[in-house]
């Protein structure tokens, strides 16, 4: 990944607007969005995934499709936040495909851990060898998610 730029302008913030919303939009429904021409359109998209603003194009999968699947959000409070104690934590939720985000918080808690599984007996399996048995873990307290409400990843850009 590149550096990020410095500024981004009004054409670019549109840009971004319009595909975080649907990063299906074609060039051309894109260019008349945003007052341009497909081709510039296209290079800006370019430049911004080449620069690293666009970090990911994703799918965001229906509600519909979570079936049974259980979605929990687990506090974290961890015994030590020292570097390698924190690191180690980090990269063992980066290494969980369960794990659909994670954020070092501030507060009450040191990590905010929002998990999907396909079971129950998973949640158990998961929380157990990450959570209850971890050495460097103090406490941890989930909320199971019985309905999503909003599932958005939208930064809005002032244009």
């Amino acid at each position: 990944m590149g550096n990020l730029p410095t500024e981004l302008d009004k054409t670019d913030r549109l840009l971004l607007n319009l595909l975080q919303k649907n990063n299906r939009l074609s060039a051309e429904t894109l260019a008349d969005r945003v007052g341009s021409s497909r081709s510039s359109v296209q290079r800006r998209i370019k430049r911004l995934r080449k620069e690293g603003v666009i970090e990911a194009d994703l799918s965001v999968l229906s509600s519909k499709i979570l079936n049974n699947r259980v979605q929990a959000i687990v506090d974290v409070k961890l015994e030590s936040v020292r570097g390698e104690l924190l690191d180690k934590f980090r990269q063992s939720m980066l290494e969980l495909d369960v794990v659909q985000q994670c954020y070092y918080v501030t507060g009450e808690v040191d990590f905010i851990v929002i998990l999907c599984l396909d079971n129950m007996q998973e949640y158990d399996q998961v929380t157990r060898k990450y959570f209850a048995d971890a050495p460097n873990i103090r406490r941890y307290h989930s909320s199971i998610v019985s309905d999503r409400v909003k599932v958005n990843l939208n930064v809005p850009l002032k244009v």
